[in-house]
């Protein structure tokens, strides 16, 4: 089937070719990304990628992806920051503390459709006001939920431990989508996706 990825996310199209896919990026504008507010940190990914793969039509030859993914923190969401303000408010509050990266994500096709989720415990060491405003304004990590990359030097300098899936806190959960593809298409083995940890 033809793959089409609805994101225009550098680090999902990155991973997505690493996983040697076939695929066309194809954007929808005017995706409502709200979510009712007794949803439990789970749930809100999964429930904003089903918005997300509903918005698109499709052909009966496509399959499509669609993901979204927060960064949780004591019961608070941590989104895309509206600035280095924001950001680097964001950035303090991580500092020296654990806290999950979870990414929700919809395979869709004309006929069916499968959603599951990703946890990945993150934890930072304490950083200095120095290390989060150098940070901020020489990457500028706007477009990231918890205003940071894991890839880049925050990453490098402040992450001290992960538990879970590297991938996932780069906004795709490769190994467990490969599997659930595996799955979805009847290409995989007699295991069910649900058996698979991410």
């Amino acid at each position: 089937m033809k793959i089409i990825l609805a994101s225009n996310s550098p680090r999902r199209k990155e991973l997505l070719k690493a996983m040697e896919i076939d695929f066309e990026v194809r954007l929808q504008d005017g995706i409502d990304e709200s979510y009712p507010e007794d949803l439990g940190m789970t749930a809100i990914p999964e429930y904003i990628s089903r918005q997300k793969a509903a918005a698109y039509n499709i052909g009966s030859e496509e399959l499509l992806i669609t993901a979204d993914t927060i960064v949780y923190l004591d019961g608070e969401v941590l989104g895309k920051p509206a600035g280095a303000k924001e950001a680097c408010e964001m950035l303090a509050k991580l500092s020296g503390r654990t806290h999950q990266v979870v990414t929700g994500v919809t395979i869709r096709t004309t006929e069916r459709i499968r959603t599951f989720s990703c946890v990945t415990d993150v934890t930072f060491a304490t950083l200095t006001m120095e290390q989060i405003q150098h940070y901020v304004t020489k990457y500028r990590p706007f477009d990231k939920a918890g205003a940071y990359g894991i890839q880049e030097w925050i990453g490098c300098v402040g992450v001290t431990g992960i538990n879970g899936s590297y991938y996932n806190v780069m906004g795709l959960p490769v190994q467990r989508l490969n599997r659930e593809l595996a799955a979805f298409l009847g290409t995989g083995n007699d295991m069910r996706a649900e058996d698979y940890i991410c």
